[in-house]
């Protein structure tokens, strides 16, 4: 089986979860070869303020990759969709790609830089409506979306079930289910409130405060 390059991309402000949650999925996939990859190398500061990435290879020295892994952050996502370099960046990717991926608000920059036009597509359920903007459908009621190559995932935790969704096409059931196992990925939350429809206006109210 020939080597599967996955490119995980970092920038200052991104969500922790959103990258770490698909690496420790995808990067189990057979002949996977995850590299992280910024617009320098080195730790990247999360939204957090607390903890960091770090980035093993630069855009410059990364021209092409099998899968591209956007991450969402709270703050940092706007900067990073607005960095033309990294837009220029992500196309480049994207042209020759088998999958081009996102978590979070990481549509976003899939979004700016122009990939998600014409293609159903999904967010944090706090910036979803803005994938209209980039031409894309907004899909407000799956928690992953694939539209050909191009599967987004909701918030934050959403990029655990993206990864095992796209591991099941790549690999097989068996090996996604496999890769679940060996991660116990098996959500039993204290409370039912992980969407705005169950969480009611007032959780919804506090979230969008912090989020």
């Amino acid at each position: 089986m020939q080597t599967m390059r996955i490119a995980f991309f970092l920038y200052e402000g991104l969500t922790t979860l959103d990258i770490i949650g698909p690496h420790d999925v995808l990067s189990r996939l057979p002949e996977a070869e995850a590299i992280s990859v910024g617009t320098t190398t080195g730790p990247f500061m999360a939204d957090t303020g607390v903890l960091g990435l770090t980035a093993t290879h630069t855009i410059d020295q990364v021209d092409a990759a099998d899968i591209l892994v956007v991450p969402g952050g709270v703050d940092g996502t706007f900067a990073a969709a607005d960095d033309e370099k990294i837009l220029e960046w992500v196309r480049m990717i994207d042209a020759n790609s088998t999958w081009t991926t996102s978590v979070c608000t990481g549509s976003l920059i899939l979004g700016s830089a122009g990939v998600l036009n014409g293609k159903r597509a999904t967010s944090h359920w706090a910036a979803v409506d803005a994938l209209k903007g980039f031409g894309a459908t907004p899909v407000r009621d799956e928690r992953v979306v694939i539209d050909g190559k191009y599967v987004t995932a909701a918030g934050v935790s959403a990029g655990i079930d993206m990864a095992l969704t796209l591991a099941a096409q790549i690999a097989g059931d068996d090996v996604a289910k496999t890769i679940q196992l060996g991660i116990e990925y098996d959500p039993q939350p204290p409370f039912d409130s992980g969407s705005v429809d169950k969480a009611g206006p007032e959780i919804a109210a506090l979230a969008a405060g912090i989020f």
